[in-house]
Order: C-alpha cells, then structure tokens, then sequence
C-alpha cells in the first residue's frame, strides 16, 4: 500500500467580492467615472447595432453589451503607458483603454455634452467598424481590428487568443525598460484552451513579466458551453500549473472587477510577475449580431433574463442612488449626453437616401489603398552604406560561413543595444546548434534569451517586442518545418499586423532559420520556407549564398521595420567563401539580385545553396549559361530590372531550386515570369526542383527527394535542347 501524501500548492488563488465599504470607498467621483465609461460604451453599442440592423456595416459585429464591468473595472486603474491586447470581442477593451487615456477628470459628464476629444474617439471608433477611412486603421481592421498606440491599445484580435503571445512580448518590453508599466491581454472562456495561451503564461511565469491574463469567461464559445469544452469550468485554475497568482471575480460587478485588477497592478508593478484573472460575465447577444442566444436555441430565456438583472450599469446606477450619490434625473442627463455623442458621430458618418440612410461615399477608402502600407517605404535605409564583394572598401579574404554568421550578430549588438535574440538552445552548444550566437550570451547578458520550446509562444512575443518599439528582436526557429508550429503568429499576426492595421505599424522582427536538405532529418526538418513565406502577404525574404552577402543582408534585415525572414542553409555553414575580414558594418541592399557568372544562351534563376553549384555546373558543362542569385524573394524584393535584361539578352530561363515540388517557391516565380516577359521568350520557363514528397531519412531516398549537381546538369541540357528543337522547327 502506497503512501499517500497530498501536494500543497502555495500559489495564490482567490475569489474576490466587493463589499460595501468598497463602493463607499471610491467616493461618489470614483464610481461616477466608471459610471461614465460603462454608458459611453453601452451607448456606442447600441449604435453600432442599429447601424448593422440598417445594412451600414460589412462583416460581424461583436457587441460586447453585458460584459462592460470587466472592461471598465480592468482598465479604469491603468495608465496611458500601460498596454492592452484584446480579443475579437473587443469593443468594450478598446473604448475602456482610450476612454482611461482621454478622460479630463474636470469634465463632469452630467452637466455637459461629451467633450471634442470623447466625440473624436466615438466617430473613428464607429467609422472602423463600418470599414471607412477616417478609422484608426483607416477601415482595414473593422470589429475585430481596433488599434490606438497612443492610447496604449495595441490591437484586438480575430484570432481567438491571438493577441496572447503579442502582448507576452510588450510585457517583456515593458520589463526591461523598467518603469513600471504592465499589460493587460484579454481573452474568453474559448482562448483559454488554445495553445498559445499556455505558452504564453509559461513564459511571463518563466520571466516574471508584468503581465495580466484576463479571462473573460461568459460560458460559452459562440453556442458550445464551458462545460462541453473544458473539466475545469474555474478557468483561474490555469494559473496554478505556472505558478501564477489568481483572481476569481464576478464580472457584473465593475466594483469587485477594479479591486482584483487593483490587486494585480501592484503585484506587477513591484516586479512580482504575472496574474490571473477571471471575470464571470455574459455576453447578452448571440456571438455576432443583435439576436439573443435564445434565438437560435442553445441558451433559455431565463438563462438571459437572469444575468440581465445583473446588468453591470445598473448595478452602478442603483448604488450610486442608494447613497444618494445620484438621482433619476442626473442619471437621464448623462446617458442623454452620451446618446446625443453617439447620435452626431453617426451623423458625420451617415447622409439620407430616400427614407434609408446611407454611408458617405466620399468616406469609403479608395480602392487604391488597396495594397498601400503592406510594408514600409525602405526610408530607413537613407544613408546606409551598400556594398557588393567586387567593389568592396574593406579588406575580404577566405572565411567560414558560420563564423561570419555570429560575427556580424556581435557586432550589431555592441552597436545597437535595441536587439535582443529568442530561440531554442542559443546560449549553450557553443551557440545554439550551429554555432549562430557563439560567445554572445556572456557578453549580452540579458540580451540572448533562450526559449521554451514554444515556437508560437516566442515568435509571438518577439511580433509583440517588436510591435511595442523599444527593441529590435531576432527571432531563431532551429528549422524551417518549425514555422508551421508558429504559423499564426507568422502569417496571421506577424505578417499582417502593419497592413491590417492601417499601414502605420512598424514590426522590426528578423526570423533566422535554416534549411537542412541533405543532412538526414527527414520530412519535418528539411523544408526550405522561401515558397511557403512568399505566399503570404508582408514578409521579406533574403536567402544569402556566400558570406559576403551574408553579413551585408542581416545588416539590412536588422535595420529595417518589417520582419524579415533570413534563410540559411545547412550546407553552407561549413563551406568558405569571400566574406569581410574587419568590416561587419555594410548593407546589402534588399531588391537586389546579383548576376554572379555572365552568360547569353541560358538565365538561370536561383537563391541560396544551389547558387554555387548553377556555376559549377554550368562550368563543367561548358555552356554559356547566366546565373542570376536572386537574394531577395518576397514579391517586392525581386529584382525585375536585372531579371529582365537577363531574360531579353538569352530568351530562355530556367528556375531552379533545391526542394521539392509541392510548397514550390518556383511556382509563384515562374507565373510572374511568363506573365511579365511572356514576348521575349523562345520557350516556357523550364524548372529544376526535387520531387513531390518531403525529403525522407533514408540516404538514398533522401538524395532522390532533392536536386543536387546531377540534377542541375540534366535540366541545362533540357533547357539547351527545348530552345534548339523550337528554333529548328520555325
């Protein structure tokens, strides 16, 4: 018979419940501001409602009517430096944030009219959500994407639990510069069982970040219950398997909701890490839309009916009059202010048509916006220094790929002090399992983070570290494959974030992966990620084959303000080749494709590690062949004025790349090749790739999954040979 012996946990978790005294201690001013914020946001909902019952909004609408006091009780103690992420039920956080930022605690809100800045708020606030310019991202973000740095909201998310990871990293952010602000990152019953949600909680634990997860739990994840989706229905519970403090409170009370939040403030701001809350509300309608859940059968109408006498604004206004703090008609003067705010802001918005009322056309975004701010102008490359090996000003000489790789990451960092590296084993082995980071961990303390292993967790924090400003990250997955681990934080946050968001927000986040064909890992780590990164909207993509070009891309990647994927590859680490011997301090400039051996009968397209061997094959095989080494990947970096005076001197291309054909970056270059010089061609663009599975362990198999030196020489000879049978058949 086993001995049994029951584990104490130590971690805090409580519920807390507001008392009288509470109420009684805010004072009459105290309980007026929040009474204040929770109408404006009730009011802008009803508004938003009305608008979406007249046909004047496109896409859902989130309203988040019943669950106000947790936004306002939350964020009301915050201050404009203190940030917030939010969920696609995001109203409520976004208008509690920038109310807190704009709130003149002069203004009394039951003798005036809202004041011009409230008015402003309302109006870009209504206009983003019907999709229109003057919005805070310009219409681009709409119910689900609401974002005002300034007032510290760095964005709602369409992604459930989305957001987590990002606001993750503005906490570290926050830490590190060391005055004292937190986070708040809001997320539903739904989020909590998401993966980036643990990863997330695990790192703030890990680090002692000043970070709040705030659960909004309304029991149900658009009709599926809590019970159905989890056994733990406290999901403050979480907060113990990390060793997170956590509060438990109830979400109709504003009062209650402040003091948990009170609590948690302080325990951040003296640098004692993150904390739980979870706030039990409702959402009073069906997940999008003006319907009641009843409608569509998966709540009662005493279900609603009861949480609705537990309205947070009328719990607000009943203990207000009850200490005869308020009265009826005090209480009608303000929501009256506030209607008539609402009202005039969807006036502005709005003209007559016929017995309807329709959107200004003159306040629709032009459909030339389309594309604008998908990623930045490069203007903060003025004044660089752009090098190319044959004309450089320093000394080159013969060097190993791999050492120039740490090299030109120590000298960045003794330079700049903004960069900061995350990833899997870089502060042991010698610097990470390739030597990338070596000796850079000592002498950057603080600077070279080693990660869980929570590649959506830490490619998140670093697309909040970045987003935050302060700090330039530089994320490593240890291999390609490894993005698809991450793939919402690359594609649906990282990625999207400066375009979803108006144009205007800055991510200086470099992603350093490998690709390893040839070395026997088989399918889940052999990928080359140029196809799958260049199909997805935002990224730059630099894929250097020789040190040289090496040093100058990562200077780039470092100083620019989108992220920016770097491709290595296992096979040219351990090669020589030209590189700098002193100087680590040049720019190779992005967009810039190199023609590294002069050719007239065949252009030859190619990045990476089958740059060298197109040379040496096309040098074996005697032809006069031009290979072009693209460098740059994504859709704005390539380089179409070299690859068409290529293209029109040999009248035949071949793509070539090393992996296989499916997830094919040749794909997307061959179509916009054939579209664009079409008329200059004798024959279709000829591709070499390798085969149609990912590269298997087997040696043999492997070999025959990817193109190598045979490869290469056997379709030059089939290029050579479709332009000679087309030219003797005319």
């Amino acid at each position: 018979m086993p001995k049994i012996v029951d584990i104490v946990d130590q971690t805090p978790w409580q519920e807390i419940r507001s008392t009288p005294k509470d109420w009684d201690d805010l004072g009459r001013d105290g309980l007026l501001r929040m009474l204040y914020h929770l109408q404006v946001i009730r009011s802008f909902e009803e508004t938003i409602l009305q608008l979406e019952s007249e046909g004047l909004t496109h896409g859902p609408v989130h309203t988040s009517m019943g669950q106000e006091g947790g936004a306002v009780g939350s964020l009301i103690p915050l201050n404009s430096s203190d940030l917030i992420t939010g969920s696609h039920r995001g109203h409520h956080q976004f208008l509690a944030k920038s109310l807190k930022h704009l709130d003149n605690l002069d203004y009394d809100p039951i003798a005036a009219a809202l004041p011009d800045e409230i008015n402003t708020l309302v109006y870009r606030t209504l206009a983003e959500i019907m999709g229109l310019s003057p919005g805070f991202c310009k219409g681009r973000g709409g119910s689900m994407h609401l974002r005002w740095s300034e007032a510290g909201a760095h964005g709602t998310n369409a992604i459930v639990g989305g957001g987590v990871p990002l606001a993750t990293g503005l906490a570290w952010a926050k830490k590190r510069e060391g005055k004292g602000n937190v986070v708040f990152t809001f997320l539903g019953d739904g989020a909590a069982n998401i993966g980036a949600v643990p990863e997330s909680m695990n790192m703030a634990a890990l680090w002692d970040l000043p970070i709040c997860f705030f659960i909004e739990n309304n029991a149900y994840a658009v009709a599926t219950t809590l019970a159905e989706a989890t056994r733990e229905p406290r999901l403050s519970a979480r907060g113990r398997a990390f060793a997170i403090p956590a509060y438990r409170v109830d979400g109709m009370d504003p009062v209650a909701v402040r003091l948990a939040s009170e609590k948690a403030i302080d325990l951040m701001r003296a640098g004692k890490g993150p904390v739980v809350i979870e706030a039990e509300l409702y959402r009073y309608t069906h997940h999008s839309g003006s319907l009641p859940g009843s409608a569509f059968g998966y709540r009662s109408k005493d279900e609603e009916a009861g949480w609705k006498k537990r309205d947070p604004l009328a719990r607000m206004i009943k203990e207000m009059t009850a200490r005869k703090w308020l009265n009826d008609d005090q209480e009608q003067a303000l929501r009256s202010h506030v209607q008539e705010g609402m009202r005039q802001a969807a006036a502005r918005l709005t003209e007559p048509d016929g017995n309807k009322r329709r959107v200004i056309p003159s306040l629709w975004p032009s459909p030339a916006f389309r594309d604008e701010g998908l990623r930045g102008d490069l203007s903060e490359f003025a004044g660089a220094r752009f090098e190319e090996l044959e004309t450089a000003s320093g000394a080159v000489g013969e060097v190993k790929f791999v050492d120039v790789v740490s090299k030109v990451m120590d000298r960045r960092m003794s330079v700049d002090d903004r960069i900061v590296v995350f990833g899997e084993d870089i502060h042991r082995l010698k610097g990470g399992t390739n030597g990338a980071t070596r000796g850079l961990f000592d002498k950057y303390p603080g600077r070279i983070v080693p990660t869980p292993i929570t590649e959506q967790g830490f490619a998140g924090l670093g697309g909040g570290i970045a987003m935050e400003g302060t700090y330039r990250p530089v994320v490593e997955f240890m291999y390609a494959d490894f993005s698809l681990v991450a793939a919402d934080q690359v594609f649906n946050q990282i990625a999207k974030a400066r375009h979803m968001f108006g144009g205007e927000t800055r991510m200086p986040l470099v992603l350093r992966t490998k690709c390893a064909i040839g070395t026997g890992y088989g399918s889940q780590h052999s990928m080359d990620p140029a196809g799958l990164y260049s199909n997805w909207p935002g990224w730059r993509i630099v894929a250097p084959s020789n040190p040289f070009d090496y040093v100058g891309l990562m200077n780039s990647a470092l100083l620019c303000e989108d992220p920016v994927l770097v491709i290595e590859h296992v096979a040219l680490y351990n090669a020589a080749g030209l590189g700098p011997l002193e100087d680590f301090d040049y720019f190779v400039p992005l967009g810039k494709a190199k023609v590294v051996r002069p050719g007239s009968s065949l252009t030859v397209l190619t990045y990476l590690a089958m740059t060298p061997l197109a040379v040496q094959a096309a040098d074996e095989l005697g032809l006069d062949v031009e290979v072009v080494d693209l460098r740059s990947l994504d859709r704005a970096g390539l380089d179409w004025e070299t690859i068409g005076a290529s293209i029109k001197k040999t009248n035949n291309v071949v793509v070539l790349e090393q992996g296989p054909l499916t997830c094919s970056y040749g794909a997307m270059l061959t179509d916009e090749i054939q579209r664009r010089f079409f008329d200059w061609l004798d024959a279709p663009v000829q591709r070499i790739h390798g085969g149609e599975a990912s590269p298997s362990v087997s040696k043999v198999l492997e070999r025959a999954a990817f193109v190598g030196i045979e490869e290469i020489r056997e379709g030059y000879a089939r290029a050579v040979a479709e332009v000679g049978q087309r030219l003797a058949a005319e």
